[in-house]
């Protein structure tokens, strides 16, 4: 299973200011983004990340896209059948999607879940669109944690005038013990 991380950030990495607000991410940057969650026909996102969604209406046109929301509070309930929530770490939520029958599964935020993934080393790919702001605070593309990583740039390309498109490889290595 191919596991994908997709982001906009700013040019110094902050995914949202510390209000959540994402009002400096462009239109070009939410159409590449949902063309890439049409295409993997799912998204795992946080419980923040839902809320902003939702709160934006980001959710619209993709009802046909199975959601996972991971998140503590598994009270919650999506307002439609396509959205999980769930308290599953991040092994058992790509078992989840396995299962399925996806083959391809797309990490979108926020910054304690893509932390998350790229612990276990799931991650394969890193998509990040750099929006041309940069932030003194903020939430930045990943939470403090015990991990490193090593990319090959695969592309680069310009969504618009101003916004960089930026995909990577993670080498994948093998840890000593």
């Amino acid at each position: 299973m191919k596991v994908v991380l997709y982001m906009a950030m700013t040019a110094n990495g902050i995914i949202a200011k510390e209000d959540d607000d994402t009002s400096f991410v462009s239109k070009a940057e939410w159409k590449s983004f949902r063309a890439m969650i049409r295409r993997t026909g799912n998204m795992v996102i946080g419980r923040r990340t839902y809320e902003i969604m939702r709160k934006a209406d980001e959710f619209a046109g993709l009802d046909k896209v199975k959601i996972v929301v991971v998140t503590h509070d598994i009270s919650l309930k999506g307002d439609t059948t396509n959205i999980i929530f769930t308290s599953k770490q991040p092994k058992e939520v790509l078992r989840l999607l396995k299962k399925e029958g996806f083959s391809k599964v797309l990490i979108a935020g926020g910054s304690a879940l893509n932390a998350s993934f790229m612990k276990e080393n799931l991650v394969d790919e890193v998509y990040l669109d750099v929006e041309p702001a940069v932030f003194g605070k903020g939430i930045r593309l990943f939470a403090e944690a015990d991990f490193e990583a090593k990319l090959r740039l695969l592309e680069i390309r310009k969504l618009s005038k101003n916004v960089i498109h930026l995909h990577y490889a993670v080498v994948k290595t093998v840890r000593k013990t």
